[in-house]
C-alpha cells in the first residue's frame, strides 16, 4: 500500500482548527508568541552539556516558521557525533550513505539529494558541483546547524530538497574577556588497525575599546586518519549457457572478485572571524575560512575472469525455474528471440581461468576559501544587513591503473553464502609474484575543477506598531559564479607486446615493484594477501610507466570534449509578510506569506567531436522564476501547536549536464539514422511544490513529541534520454540529460525527546530520543522503464533511537541508527527473477551503533570514550532477489577516546 498525504486533506485540516479557534483579535507586536525570527540561526550562544544543547535545538525547531530541524554543538568543538554528516543522520527525513574511506557523506533530505548548503547564510559548494561535500569541513570549526525541510522567500535558491545551513562559532557568543579551547581526539579503526588523530584549538577574545566592542576568534584544527574498506562482489548474471561448457541452463556471476580502498587523508581547517560593535544598534564584520582535503590511497583488486574459463565443473543451483530472453553474450536483451529457462547457479568450479590482480594509485586534494564581510543595523523598527563573501573552490584527483594477469587452475565459488559472495583459488596461485604478466593497457584518469562565485546579499525587516500584519521582510542577493573542468580522456596505450604477453619480471621494472596487498577480504582466498603492483611507484614513476607502454612523457592532455567552462549569475529579489493574530479562545495564528523572484543569465563553452573533429560550442540562456511560499503556525496552547507550510522550489542543473559539445558521426549510410550525444545547454531547472504540515507537543523545555506529514512533487527531473534531432538538415538520435521525468513523495516522520526528569536522584539524569521516517518515493513519468518505482537511494522506513544521560559531571549517549532495504543502481534487466520490467541493485537493511560517554575531571576539563559502528553494520548488496547477492562492503568499527579543555 501507497501512502499518499494530499495537499487538500492538508488544508482541510488546518482550516478546520482556524474555524474551531472562535473569532480573531489582531495580536499585538511585542507578543513574544510570535516574534520568532524566520531566519532561525542568526546567532547561537555557546552552550556547555548535553542537555542544554537539546533545549537550545527544541527553541529553535519550535519558534521557527518554517519546518525545521536544529543541531547544536555541546561544548566548543564538540558536535554531537565526529563530523557533520554523521549528526544529521540522527535527523528525521535525513538518509546518509558511508563512503569508500568509511567517513559517512551524502545526505538526502526526503529522499532528495538537490540540497542547497550555506554557512552562515552564505552558499558554499564544491567544485564545480552545486552541492557541498559536507566530510570537507569539521565538525570542530561549528556552533551549530539547522535543516530547512520547507522553504520561505528569505532563504537561498537553489534547493528542490531544503536547505542545510552551517553555523561557525563567532566572538560575540562569548562572555566579555579571553577563551582558549583545545581538543584532541584519537580513533582507532579495527579493519585499517591504526589510530587516527584530530586536534585543534580555538582562542576568541571580547574587548571593549574606545571605539566600541570588539571580538577576535582565531579556530584551527587538523586531522589525520588512515582507513581502509575491503569489498567482495558477484559481477552482472549471466547464462552459463553461453560461456564455458558444464553449466548450461544456470545463472552465473560473469566474475567474481574483490578489492579494499585502503589509504589516508588529512583535513586541515583554518577560521577567522572578527566583529565590532561600534554603538548599540549597529556591528560590522569581516570573516575568512580556509578548509582542506589531502588524500593518497589506493584500490587494490583482485579478480577472476571465470566466464572465460575452460570449463565449468560442479555446479549446483537454487530457486525455482524461470524463462527470459537471452542475447548471444549470456546477458538479457528483451529484443531476443531467444529464450532460455533458467535456475539462479550456487556454486560452481571454474577450471583454467584468467586471474587478475590491479592497483588503481590514487590522489585527491581539495582546497575550500570563504571570505565575508557585512553589516548589521538594528533598531526598534528596523533590521538591515548587507553582506559580501567569495567563495573558491578548487579540487583536483589523479588516477593511474596498471593491471597484472596470470592464468589460474581453478576458482570455486559460493554465489550466495549468507547473503555475500565467497572464492577460494585452490594453491592461492596470485599470492605468489611468480609468472603474472602484464595486462590490457596502462590507464590514467586526471581532472580538476575550479570554481569561484562573488555574491552580495540584502536582507532587511521593518516591523509594524500593530495589525495582522507584523513584520515585511525583504532583500536580494546578486551572486556571479565561474566553472570550469578539465579533464583527460580516460584509458591508454596496451600493455607492452599485447595482453598478458609480457612478464613483470622481464619488463624492466624494479624487483620490488610489486607487492603483497596491504589488506585482506575475509571472504576470497580465506583471508590471504595477494600481490599487486606497488602504487607508490605508480604515483612517483608515472614517465617510466609510459614508457614502457610506448606512449610520451608526461601527464595525458586534457581532451577538449569533456572540458568546459560555465558563467553564470543569478539575481534575485524577495518580499515577505509575518503576521500574527489572537483568537477569543486564546490560540494564536502566526506565519510567513512570501515570494522569490529569481533570474539566471548563463555562458556555457565547451567543445564537440564532429567526425573526430574538433568543434567549439557556446551557449547563452537566460531563465527567471516566481517562488511563492506560506506558513502558518496555530499555537493552541503554550505547550501544543500545528504548523503548515507550502513552498515552490527550484534546482538549477548541474554544469557537466549543460556542457554544449556533442559529439556525432555524420552518416555514410542514409539507411541508418546517426546517433550523437553530449550535454544539454536548454535543460531548464527542476521545480517542486512542496506540502507540510506537522502538529508539536513541547511538554518540558527539552522535551517534545511531533508529527508531521509531506507531500511533495518535482517537475522537470532530469535524465539521459534520447530523441531525434536535425542537425544540417540530418535527423541524428541524439543522447543527452533531458527534462522528462516527474517524481511524487509523500511521507511521514515522528520524533520524540524526554528527559525522565521524575526519576529518583541519580536516575533523573535520563533521556530518551526516537525519530521514525516512512518516505514513499515514485517516479512519474509516463513511459520511463522506472515509473512506478522509488527514487534511488531511499529507504521506505527509517529511525534513531537512543538513551542519553547528563548527571555528575557525566554525559553519555547510545544511538542506533536503522534505514531499510533501498535500491542504488538500475541495471536495465536481468538474468536474476522472472519477467521484463526494472532490476535493480538493492542494498539490504543495515544499523549502527554509536556510543559515547565523557566525564568533566573538572569545570574545564572533560574526557570521552567513543564507538562509532560498534555493532559491525555492514553493506550488503543483491542483484534484484537475494539468492543472487552483488557485494559486501565492510564498514570498518571505530574506538577512540578524546580530550577537550576550556579556560
Amino acid at each position: 500500500m501507497k501512502y499518499k498525504y494530499k495537499k487538500q486533506l492538508l488544508s482541510s485540516a488546518i482550516a478546520s482548527v482556524l474555524i474551531a479557534g472562535g473569532a480573531p483579535v489582531v495580536a499585538q507586536q511585542n507578543s513574544e508568541n510570535t516574534d520568532a525570527d524566520s531566519e532561525v540561526l542568526t546567532e547561537i550562544v555557546v552552550v556547555r552539556g548535553l542537555r542544554s544543547s537539546l533545549n537550545q535545538a527544541a527553541d529553535i525547531k519550535r519558534d521557527a516558521d518554517q519546518v525545521v530541524e536544529a543541531i547544536v554543538a555541546e561544548d566548543i568543538g564538540k558536535f554531537p557525533d565526529n563530523t557533520v554528516a554523521a549528526a544529521l543522520q540522527r535527523v528525521p527525513g535525513v538518509q546518509v550513505v558511508n563512503n569508500f574511506n568509511n567517513e559517512i557523506v551524502s545526505p538526502l533530505i526526503r529522499g532528495i539529494g538537490d540540497i542547497v548548503t550555506t554557512l552562515d547564510g552564505r552558499e558554499i559548494f564544491t567544485g564545480v558541483g552545486r552541492g557541498f561535500a559536507f566530510q570537507d569541513l569539521p565538525a570542530e570549526a561549528l556552533s551549530g546547524a539547522e535543516v530547512y525541510k520547507s522553504n520561505s522567500a528569505n532563504l537561498i535558491e537553489g534547493g528542490i530538497a531544503g536547505v542545510i545551513n552551517l553555523t561557525r562559532v563567532k566572538p560575540f557568543a562569548f562572555d566579555e574577556g579571553l577563551t582558549v579551547a583545545t581538543n584532541l581526539r584519537g580513533m582507532y579503526g579495527d579493519e585499517v588497525d591504526d589510530l587516527g588523530l584530530t586536534g585543534g584549538i580555538l582562542v576568541s577574545n571580547r574587548f571593549d575599546t574606545d571605539a566600541g566592542e570588539m571580538g577576535i576568534l582565531v579556530d584551527v584544527s587538523y586531522s589525520d586518519q588512515d582507513f581502509n574498506r575491503p569489498v567482495s562482489f558477484n559481477c552482472d548474471p549471466r547464462s552459463a549457457t553461453n560461456g564455458p561448457q558444464g553449466a548450461a541452463g544456470v545463472v552465473l556471476p560473469t566474475c567474481v572478485g574483490g578489492l579494499t580502498d585502503t589509504g589516508e587523508y588529512q583535513r586541515p581547517q583554518a577560521n577567522l572571524y572578527y566583529q565590532w560593535r561600534p554603538t548599540e544598534n549597529l556591528e560590522v564584520y569581516a570573516d575568512a575560512l580556509y578548509a582542506g582535503y589531502r588524500a593518497e590511497f589506493a584500490t587494490h583488486f583482485i579478480f577472476s575472469d571465470i566466464f572465460s574459463a575452460q570449463s565449468i565443473t560442479g555446479v549446483t543451483a537454487n530457486g525455482d525455474e524461470f524463462t527470459a530472453p537471452v542475447n548471444d553474450a549470456g546477458f538479457y536483451d528483451a529484443n531476443s528471440s531467444v529464450i532460455q529457462s533458467l535456475r539462479l547457479g550456487q556454486t560452481a568450479t571454474f577450471n583454467n581461468v584468467p586471474g587478475l590482480t590491479s592497483t588503481q594509485a590514487k590522489t585527491g586534494e581539495t582546497d575550500q576559501y570563504v571570505f565575508g564581510g557585512g553589516v548589521k543595523y538594528t533598531s526598534d523598527r528596523w533590521d538591515l544587513n548587507v553582506d559580501l563573501s567569495r567563495v573558491e573552490s578548487e579540487n583536483g584527483n589523479r588516477n593511474t591503473i596498471v593491471d597484472i594477469g596470470k592464468q589460474i587452475d581453478a576458482v570455486n565459488i559460493i554465489v550466495n553464502d549468507d547473503s555475500h559472495g565467497t572464492t577460494v583459488m585452490p594453491g592461492s596461485p596470485l599470492s605468489t609474484p611468480d609468472d603474472f604478466r602484464l595486462a590490457n593497457s596502462l590507464f590514467q584518469d586526471y581532472n580538476r575543477a575550479e570554481s569561484v562565485a562573488n555574491a552580495i546579499r540584502l536582507d532587511g525587516k521593518y516591523k509594524l506598531e500593530e495589525g495582522f500584519i507584523q513584520e515585511i521582510q525583504f532583500g536580494g542577493r546578486i551572486i556571479d559564479r565561474d566553472a570550469s573542468f578539465y579533464s583527460n580522456a580516460p584509458g591508454g596505450p596496451g600493455a607492452p607486446g599485447g595482453n598478458r604477453v609480457t612478464l613483470v619480471s622481464e619488463s624492466g621494472l624494479p624487483d620490488d615493484f610489486l607487492i603483497e596487498s596491504p589488506n585482506t577480504i575475509p571472504v576470497i582466498n580465506n583471508g590471504e594477501h595477494w600481490y599487486t603492483p606497488d602504487p607508490d611507484f605508480l604515483r612517483d614513476n608515472t614517465d617510466v610507466l609510459r614508457e614502457l607502454y610506448g606512449a610520451e612523457p608526461g601527464d595525458p592532455a586534457w581532451d577538449p570534449s569533456r572540458n568546459y567552462d560555465a558563467s553564470e549569475t543569478t539575481s534575485s529579489v524577495y518580499l515577505q509578510a509575518k503576521y500574527g493574530l489572537e483568537f477569543d479562545s486564546g490560540i494564536l495564528l502566526d506565519g510567513l506569506i512570501g515570494v522569490r523572484y529569481s533570474h539566471t543569465d548563463r555562458s556555457l563553452s565547451g567543445t564537440g567531436r564532429v567526425n573526430g573533429e574538433l568543434t567549439p560550442q557556446t551557449r547563452d540562456t537566460s531563465e527567471g522564476t516566481f517562488l511563492p511560499n506560506a506558513s502558518a503556525r496555530l499555537q493552541l496552547t503554550d505547550d501544543l501547536q500545528l504548523r503548515f507550510t507550502y513552498a515552490k522550489t527550484q534546482a538549477q542543473p548541474f554544469f557537466g549536464d549543460l556542457n554544449p559539445g556533442l559529439t556525432y558521426d555524420v552518416p555514410l549510410n542514409a539507411n541508418i539514422r546517426p546517433t550523437g550525444g553530449g550535454g544539454n545547454p536548454d535543460l531548464e531547472p527542476q521545480e517542486s511544490d512542496a506540502y507540510d504540515a506537522t502538529i508539536e507537543y513541547y511538554f518540558s523545555d527539552s522535551s517534545y513529541m511531533s508529527a508531521a506529514v509531506y507531500y511533495r512533487t518535482i517537475e522537470g527531473r532530469v535524465a539521459a534520454g534520447t530523441e531525434i534531432e536535425e542537425i544540417d538538415g540530418i535527423e541524428y538520435s541524439v543522447t543527452r540529460p533531458r527534462n522528462i521525468g516527474e517524481s511524487s513523495l509523500q511521507g511521514v516522520e515522528l520524533s520524540a525527546q524526554w528527559f525522565l526528569d521524575f526519576l529518583p536522584e541519580g536516575f533523573d539524569g535520563l533521556g530518551l530520543t526516537a525519530n521514525y521516517t516512512l518516505a514513499d518515493s515514485s517516479i512519474d513519468t509516463e513511459g520511463d522503464p522506472l515509473e512506478g518505482e522509488p527514487l534511488l537511494g531511499v529507504s521506505k522506513h527509517a529511525y534513531n533511537v537512543g538513551v542519553l544521560y547528563e548527571k555528575y559531571g557525566i554525559t553519555a549517549r547510545v544511538m542506533y541508527n536503522w534505514r531499510s532495504s533501498f535500491d542504488d543502481g538500475y541495471f536495465g534487466g536481468g538474468l536474476v527473477t522472472p519477467g521484463d520490467g526494472a532490476k535493480f541493485n538493492t542494498v539490504k537493511a543495515n544499523g549502527r551503533l554509536d556510543l559515547s560517554i565523557g566525564y568533566d575531571i573538572t569545570p574545564q576539563v572533560t574526557v570521552s570514550l567513543d564507538g562509532v559502528n560498534v555493532n559491525g553494520g555492514t553493506y550488503y548488496s543483491y542483484f534484484d532477489t537475494e539468492l543472487f547477492p552483488h557485494d559486501i562492503r565492510i564498514d570498518d568499527t571505530f574506538w577512540g577516546g578524546s580530550i577537550r579543555a576550556r579556560f
